[in-house]
């Protein structure tokens, strides 16, 4: 019998982090993120499963404990909103160096700076090209629905654990607020020591009489093994891009024009597309899902049989790069966006891309 529950977004996501397992959850309050920590901490999930969560007295010190649980072989996860997830930036930097798995939440809010709390996507840069320093990347997933926030938990930190990589959800403060009918997956337990050890045999667990100690560090001094150890992560990257894109399609088969939107946004889109199609224009809807590794090859297979392509975000224009790259300037591509925590409407979306792309 199916499991259904009315939840929001943050909630959704705290529920499905204790029923995939999870060992434990680092984190500080900031809106509009904070119900994942107040979920976890009034659900106790210690009393469940076992699993440890802890506000910790900051961004640094939350991330930071993710590595350390992480080392462990355990399935750690942190979450924030755009301001904190600036501050973890250099712990997930480690994490990605260390080829530590762990799940990272961003319910982005309007900025730059402290900006305001309602939603935006502005963070698209941070999490796709690498927010910290060094060249690593992230695998990132983009919910468009409560229910993915519940679902991709489970997916992030199986993919996490596959490639010993971080992997972010990047969310917003529209779906992170927003509640909505939610089938849950049962729970998973969580592994024992034992079966850490054996199923992941580069986890510290110290040295045993039959086990040698790992030790696990992004310190490498020798550049000539820095440089060889990059190319081993840029092959990671390269599998990732292979073998991990998702995305979803609307009205394509016939499309003469096309949205690429991701997120909250792609929502709003689905109507855009409604209304566009019944004052005659044929257009369709590309929702990327990974945002890294992007879904370029379907957008460039789409550029030979569209007209013009808009990129709808919630930001001054970010995605809109990925998309141009992919297209390779073949047809018209162009950007719509509203920022500051404004929400695009589906009528004015129709007008810009009349505005941008088809009169232009």
């Amino acid at each position: 019998m199916k499991e259904l529950r009315l939840m929001k977004g943050n909630e959704a996501i705290a529920e499905a982090a204790i029923r995939a397992g999870a060992d434990a959850y680092f984190g500080y309050p900031i809106t509009p993120q904070s119900e994942v920590l107040e979920y976890l901490m009034s659900e106790k999930p210690h009393e469940r499963t076992g699993m440890v969560v802890l506000q910790a007295e900051s961004e640094i010190a939350a991330i930071n404990m993710v590595y350390g649980g992480a080392a462990a072989g355990r399935r750690v996860m942190t979450s924030s909103s755009s301001p904190g997830i600036s501050l973890k930036q250099e712990g997930i930097s480690y994490l990605a160096g260390s080829q530590l798995p762990g799940l990272i939440l961003n319910v982005t809010r309007g900025g730059p700076g402290l900006g305001t709390i309602q939603p935006s996507q502005a963070d698209y840069f941070q999490a796709t090209k690498g927010g910290g320093h060094g060249d690593y990347k992230l695998l990132v997933l983009a919910p468009s629905s409560v229910q993915e926030m519940a679902d991709f938990a489970k997916l992030g930190f199986e993919l996490a654990f596959k490639y010993r990589n971080p992997v972010m959800i990047l969310s917003d403060g529209m779906i992170g607020q927003m509640m909505e009918k939610v089938e849950m997956f049962p729970q998973q337990a969580r592994l024992t020591e034992e079966e850490i050890i054996k199923k992941y045999p580069w986890v510290t667990t110290g040295k045993t009489p039959d086990r040698e100690r790992n030790i696990i560090t992004s310190l490498i001094l020798d550049p000539a093994e820095q440089e060889r150890h990059n190319f081993r992560l840029q092959k990671k990257y390269k599998d990732m891009q292979e073998n991990e894109v998702r995305f979803e399609t609307f009205d394509c088969d016939d499309a003469e024009y096309l949205f690429v939107a991701f997120g909250s946004t792609a929502r709003i889109c689905q109507k855009s597309v409604q209304l566009a199609r019944k004052k005659g224009i044929k257009v369709g809807l590309l929702r990327p899902i990974t945002l890294f590794p992007f879904p370029s090859k379907i957008i460039e297979k789409l550029a030979h049989q569209v007209k013009g392509i808009l990129s709808v975000e919630m930001n001054a224009g970010q995605m809109v790069e990925d998309v141009r790259l992919a297209v390779g300037g073949d047809i018209k591509v162009d950007h719509f966006g509203r920022m500051g925590g404004i929400i695009p409407m589906p009528d004015e979306i129709v007008t810009a891309l009349k505005n941008k792309i088809i009169g232009g």
